[in-house]
């Protein structure tokens, strides 16, 4: 149950300003742990803003979503649920300066398809992945332990999904004013698709946001449900709680309703940024990584000819989670 679960007790937040305090904490400590020789000023123009990394993982998110949409074979929606809800802790307790989201997003997803036993092995996830799919499965299997790490080990996800199968079940039960409520799915799946680009999943419980959903669909229909949520959905709640939920579903549709793609000019410069100031030692791309990785190699007495798998570049990733991939 969502009451009892790891994500009501350590992963549901007080309000928006909560998660802007915990990512502008860790952009500043990133900042400060590499930044020490740099003067403020330089440090300014050298390293991300908290709203620069924003921005950045709100382009990310949008490339995470066109990633699971074109996932082969189907994905369904409760991995793409579990993905976004990876990805976001993730990136509420690390800067995207030490561990680049290219690499990470796509980590989120096959962790996710785990969690949420969507069998696929990782030769068939990086068949989803143009360019070089070894070095693809190479970086996600290196950061698959972090990742878990990161979370706390605390995997199982509450997504809305379930409790909009039960609110169209109540509905077509108890709700006699609305024929069809089949004709909402399409407004709640559009919906629900946009809420994942918002952190209302940091901030409200699955089943508001899936009421939030379901009232958004029949509004676009031009019906209302305002009778059903308070003569009988919370007949017996008290006007506290009612007021309380009402809130909740008002704000979850006003972050939807504010959604916007990041203008790609914006993004490109804040992405050339990051290539200068990411951590090296966190880029499979640099030096001090491959030496790490050889060093490893050689403690655990494996034999090293060549280049190390585990120092090759993610152009593939990079390809498929671009815009301009096709």
């Amino acid at each position: 149950m969502f009451s009892t679960s790891s994500q009501r007790k350590f992963w549901t937040f007080s309000d928006e300003n909560e998660l802007a305090r915990h990512r502008e904490k860790h952009n500043l400590d990133y900042i400060s742990r590499h930044g020490h020789q740099i003067d403020e000023y330089q440090r300014y123009n050298f390293f991300l803003s908290p709203e620069e990394e924003r921005l950045l993982l709100r382009q990310y998110e949008l490339h995470l979503k066109e990633f699971c949409k074109r996932f082969s074979p189907p994905m369904p929606k409760g991995v793409v649920g579990t993905a976004f809800h990876y990805f976001k802790r993730f990136y509420l307790y690390n800067s995207s300066m030490d561990y680049h989201p290219k690499e990470i997003l796509a980590t989120c997803v096959y962790l996710a398809c785990k969690v949420e036993e969507f069998n696929v092995s990782i030769g068939q996830f990086v068949a989803n992945i143009k360019g070089d799919r070894d070095k693809a499965s190479d970086i996600i299997l290196n950061n698959e332990l972090l990742l878990m790490q990161q979370l706390n080990y605390h995997l199982t996800i509450h997504n809305p999904f379930r409790p909009v199968e039960g609110f169209l079940i109540d509905i077509k039960t108890r709700c006699c004013t609305l024929p069809n409520p089949e004709r909402l799915r399409s407004g709640i799946d559009e919906f629900l698709e946009k809420v994942f680009l918002t952190d209302a999943c940091l901030l409200y419980a699955p089943s508001q946001i899936a009421l939030a959903a379901v009232l958004h669909a029949a509004s676009k229909e031009q019906e209302n449900l305002d009778s059903y949520v308070t003569d009988m959905l919370f007949r017996d709640a008290g006007p506290d709680k009612l007021a309380i939920l009402i809130e909740a579903v008002r704000k979850i549709r006003s972050m939807v309703k504010m959604v916007e793609s990041p203008a790609r000019e914006r993004v490109r410069v804040i992405e050339k940024k990051l290539d200068r100031c990411r951590n090296q030692e966190n880029n499979p791309d640099s030096e001090i990584y491959k030496r790490r990785m050889r060093e490893a190699l050689d403690e655990d007495d494996i034999p090293h000819t060549g280049p190390s798998r585990m120092s090759l570049d993610t152009s593939g990733v990079t390809q498929v989670l671009s815009p301009s991939a096709s």
